[in-house]
Protein backbone atom coordinates (compact mmCIF):
# COMPACT_ATOMS: atom_id res chain seq x y z
CA UNK A 1 0.00 0.00 0.00
CA UNK A 2 2.89 2.27 -0.31
CA UNK A 3 2.31 3.26 -3.59
CA UNK A 4 -0.93 4.11 -2.67
CA UNK A 5 -2.10 8.23 -2.96
CA UNK A 6 -2.66 9.85 0.33
CA UNK A 7 -5.82 12.21 1.29
CA UNK A 8 -5.96 15.69 -0.14
CA UNK A 9 -5.41 17.11 3.13
CA UNK A 10 -4.03 14.04 5.38
CA UNK A 11 -4.17 16.15 8.43
CA UNK A 12 -7.82 16.91 8.92
CA UNK A 13 -8.27 13.57 7.31
CA UNK A 14 -6.75 12.04 10.35
CA UNK A 15 -8.63 14.09 12.71
CA UNK A 16 -11.56 13.20 11.46
CA UNK A 17 -11.14 9.56 11.41
CA UNK A 18 -9.62 9.91 14.96
CA UNK A 19 -13.20 11.49 16.13
CA UNK A 20 -15.85 9.70 14.05
CA UNK A 21 -14.34 5.95 14.11
CA UNK A 22 -12.84 3.13 15.55
CA UNK A 23 -10.18 2.84 13.11
CA UNK A 24 -6.94 2.20 15.56
CA UNK A 25 -3.64 4.80 14.78
CA UNK A 26 -1.79 2.76 12.92
CA UNK A 27 -4.47 2.36 10.35
CA UNK A 28 -5.50 5.83 10.11
CA UNK A 29 -1.67 6.34 10.36
CA UNK A 30 -1.16 4.58 6.96
CA UNK A 31 -3.97 5.89 5.46
CA UNK A 32 -2.90 9.73 5.86
CA UNK A 33 0.04 9.14 5.72
CA UNK A 34 1.36 10.43 8.83
CA UNK A 35 3.88 8.94 11.86
CA UNK A 36 1.42 7.25 14.30
CA UNK A 37 3.01 9.55 16.86
CA UNK A 38 1.09 12.61 15.26
CA UNK A 39 -2.21 10.53 15.19
CA UNK A 40 -1.54 9.64 18.56
CA UNK A 41 -1.07 13.48 19.30
CA UNK A 42 -3.98 14.37 17.83
CA UNK A 43 -6.38 11.90 20.15
CA UNK A 44 -4.99 13.20 22.94
CA UNK A 45 -4.98 17.12 22.14
CA UNK A 46 -1.21 17.57 22.01
CA UNK A 47 -0.83 18.43 18.97
CA UNK A 48 1.19 21.69 18.18
CA UNK A 49 -1.98 22.72 15.38
CA UNK A 50 -5.49 22.12 15.48
CA UNK A 51 -6.75 20.83 12.41
CA UNK A 52 -10.47 20.56 11.65
CA UNK A 53 -12.15 17.37 10.51
CA UNK A 54 -12.49 16.45 6.86
CA UNK A 55 -15.02 13.74 6.35
CA UNK A 56 -12.64 11.54 3.40
CA UNK A 57 -16.23 9.44 2.95
CA UNK A 58 -17.78 13.12 1.88
CA UNK A 59 -14.89 13.86 -0.05
CA UNK A 60 -15.35 10.41 -2.18
CA UNK A 61 -11.58 9.39 -0.46
CA UNK A 62 -13.50 6.20 1.24
CA UNK A 63 -16.54 4.95 1.67
CA UNK A 64 -18.23 3.72 4.90
CA UNK A 65 -18.36 -0.23 3.87
CA UNK A 66 -14.13 0.53 3.72
CA UNK A 67 -14.54 2.14 7.13
CA UNK A 68 -15.97 -0.94 8.73
CA UNK A 69 -13.65 -3.16 7.46
CA UNK A 70 -10.99 -1.55 8.95
CA UNK A 71 -13.08 -1.81 12.18
CA UNK A 72 -13.72 -4.97 11.98
CA UNK A 73 -10.59 -5.66 11.49
CA UNK A 74 -7.33 -3.70 13.19
CA UNK A 75 -4.65 -5.21 10.68
CA UNK A 76 -6.46 -3.96 7.54
CA UNK A 77 -5.21 -1.47 5.57
CA UNK A 78 -7.76 0.94 4.62
CA UNK A 79 -7.92 1.33 0.58
CA UNK A 80 -8.28 4.99 -1.16
CA UNK A 81 -11.90 4.59 -2.96
CA UNK A 82 -10.85 7.49 -5.21
CA UNK A 83 -7.94 9.60 -5.46
CA UNK A 84 -7.79 13.34 -4.85
CA UNK A 85 -7.51 15.46 -7.61
CA UNK A 86 -4.36 16.96 -7.58
CA UNK A 87 -4.59 21.38 -7.14
CA UNK A 88 -2.05 22.69 -10.14
CA UNK A 89 -1.72 26.54 -9.99
CA UNK A 90 -3.45 27.89 -13.47
CA UNK A 91 -1.76 30.26 -15.68
CA UNK A 92 -1.35 33.94 -14.98
CA UNK A 93 0.42 36.29 -13.26
CA UNK A 94 2.81 34.71 -10.08
CA UNK A 95 1.48 35.26 -7.08
CA UNK A 96 2.84 38.25 -4.71
CA UNK A 97 2.86 38.05 -1.04
CA UNK A 98 0.69 40.63 0.44
CA UNK A 99 3.25 42.38 2.53
CA UNK A 100 5.70 42.81 -1.25
CA UNK A 101 2.25 43.38 -3.33
CA UNK A 102 2.95 47.54 -2.44
CA UNK A 103 6.25 47.06 -3.83
CA UNK A 104 5.03 46.09 -6.96
CA UNK A 105 4.25 49.34 -9.16
CA UNK A 106 8.21 50.75 -7.77
CA UNK A 107 9.67 47.18 -9.00
CA UNK A 108 7.94 47.92 -12.51
CA UNK A 109 8.73 51.52 -12.85
CA UNK A 110 12.54 50.38 -12.43
CA UNK A 111 11.88 47.88 -15.19
CA UNK A 112 10.43 50.47 -17.16
CA UNK A 113 13.29 52.94 -16.78
CA UNK A 114 16.63 50.61 -17.18
CA UNK A 115 15.01 47.79 -19.35
CA UNK A 116 12.44 49.89 -21.91
CA UNK A 117 12.84 46.87 -24.30
CA UNK A 118 11.41 44.62 -21.84
CA UNK A 119 7.79 43.48 -22.57
CA UNK A 120 5.08 43.92 -20.93
CA UNK A 121 3.97 40.78 -21.08
CA UNK A 122 7.38 39.67 -19.47
CA UNK A 123 6.85 42.30 -17.01
CA UNK A 124 3.73 40.94 -15.74
CA UNK A 125 4.77 37.48 -15.49
CA UNK A 126 7.94 38.34 -13.44
CA UNK A 127 6.52 40.66 -11.16
CA UNK A 128 2.88 39.28 -10.72
CA UNK A 129 0.70 42.57 -12.47
CA UNK A 130 -1.30 43.36 -14.89
CA UNK A 131 -0.89 45.21 -18.26
CA UNK A 132 -3.01 47.80 -17.21
CA UNK A 133 -0.92 48.42 -13.96
CA UNK A 134 2.03 48.25 -16.52
CA UNK A 135 0.45 50.90 -18.99
CA UNK A 136 -0.79 53.56 -16.27
CA UNK A 137 2.80 53.59 -14.74
CA UNK A 138 4.52 53.96 -17.93
CA UNK A 139 1.99 56.77 -18.87
CA UNK A 140 2.18 57.88 -15.33
CA UNK A 141 -1.54 57.63 -14.82
CA UNK A 142 -1.60 55.46 -12.36
CA UNK A 143 -3.50 56.39 -8.85
CA UNK A 144 -0.81 56.22 -6.60
CA UNK A 145 1.80 57.81 -9.13
CA UNK A 146 3.24 61.03 -6.59
CA UNK A 147 4.61 58.13 -4.10
CA UNK A 148 5.92 55.72 -6.94
CA UNK A 149 10.28 55.41 -6.70
CA UNK A 150 11.78 52.79 -9.08
CA UNK A 151 13.79 50.27 -7.16
CA UNK A 152 14.86 47.51 -8.14
CA UNK A 153 12.64 44.68 -8.64
CA UNK A 154 15.61 41.74 -7.02
CA UNK A 155 16.22 44.13 -3.97
CA UNK A 156 12.26 44.14 -3.04
CA UNK A 157 12.18 40.72 -3.36
CA UNK A 158 9.75 40.39 -6.40
CA UNK A 159 12.08 38.20 -8.09
CA UNK A 160 15.72 36.91 -8.35
CA UNK A 161 18.65 38.18 -9.65
CA UNK A 162 18.48 35.35 -12.43
CA UNK A 163 15.29 35.56 -13.35
CA UNK A 164 15.72 39.38 -13.58
CA UNK A 165 18.65 38.73 -15.81
CA UNK A 166 17.16 35.94 -18.29
CA UNK A 167 14.12 38.01 -18.64
CA UNK A 168 16.93 41.12 -19.94
CA UNK A 169 18.52 38.81 -22.13
CA UNK A 170 15.45 37.43 -23.89
CA UNK A 171 13.95 40.85 -24.26
CA UNK A 172 17.83 42.25 -25.92
CA UNK A 173 18.26 38.93 -28.20
CA UNK A 174 14.10 39.44 -29.36
CA UNK A 175 14.94 43.54 -30.10
CA UNK A 176 18.44 42.54 -31.43
CA UNK A 177 20.37 44.62 -28.75
CA UNK A 178 24.18 44.05 -28.53
CA UNK A 179 25.09 44.66 -25.19
CA UNK A 180 28.06 46.07 -24.55
CA UNK A 181 30.66 44.06 -22.98
CA UNK A 182 32.00 45.80 -20.05
CA UNK A 183 28.43 46.38 -18.87
CA UNK A 184 28.23 42.67 -19.60
CA UNK A 185 31.37 41.90 -17.45
CA UNK A 186 29.99 43.91 -14.83
CA UNK A 187 26.71 42.14 -14.93
CA UNK A 188 28.42 38.68 -15.04
CA UNK A 189 30.18 40.20 -12.02
CA UNK A 190 26.98 41.36 -10.24
CA UNK A 191 25.54 38.02 -11.32
CA UNK A 192 28.13 35.89 -9.34
CA UNK A 193 27.35 37.85 -6.20
CA UNK A 194 23.98 37.51 -6.31
CA UNK A 195 24.24 33.15 -7.08
CA UNK A 196 26.63 33.40 -4.24
CA UNK A 197 24.13 35.55 -1.89
CA UNK A 198 21.45 33.02 -2.87
CA UNK A 199 23.01 29.90 -2.54
CA UNK A 200 23.88 31.14 0.81
CA UNK A 201 20.61 31.93 2.00
CA UNK A 202 19.50 28.62 0.39
CA UNK A 203 21.87 26.57 3.01
CA UNK A 204 21.19 28.82 5.78
CA UNK A 205 17.49 27.91 5.23
CA UNK A 206 18.39 24.38 4.54
CA UNK A 207 20.22 24.30 7.97
CA UNK A 208 17.10 25.65 9.70
CA UNK A 209 14.86 23.13 8.40
CA UNK A 210 17.31 20.44 9.70
CA UNK A 211 17.48 21.91 13.25
CA UNK A 212 13.58 22.20 13.25
CA UNK A 213 13.65 18.32 12.21
CA UNK A 214 15.59 17.92 14.43
CA UNK A 215 13.68 19.58 16.88
CA UNK A 216 10.33 18.00 15.55
CA UNK A 217 12.09 14.77 16.16
CA UNK A 218 13.53 15.02 19.51
CA UNK A 219 9.38 15.86 20.45
CA UNK A 220 8.13 12.68 18.99
CA UNK A 221 10.88 10.76 20.56
CA UNK A 222 10.00 12.33 24.43
CA UNK A 223 6.21 12.05 23.43
CA UNK A 224 7.08 7.99 22.73
CA UNK A 225 8.61 8.11 25.73
CA UNK A 226 6.29 9.34 27.86
CA UNK A 227 3.48 6.85 26.48
CA UNK A 228 5.87 3.88 26.95
CA UNK A 229 6.47 5.71 31.11
CA UNK A 230 2.77 5.69 31.38
CA UNK A 231 2.03 2.68 30.14
CA UNK A 232 3.96 1.10 32.54
CA UNK A 233 3.07 3.16 35.29
CA UNK A 234 -0.45 1.64 34.49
Amino acid sequence: MADQPKPLMPHATATWLVDNTALSFEQIAEFCGLHILEVQAMADDLAGSKYTGRDPVHAGELTNEEIEKGQADANYALRMHKAPVAVSRTKGPRYTPVSKRQDKPDGIAWILRNHPEVSDAQIGKLIGTTRNTIAAIRERSHWNIQNINPKDPVTLGLCSQRELDAMVARAAKKAGIEEDPVARDARFGSDREALITELRAEREAAAKAAVEASQESEAAAWLEAKRAEEASEG
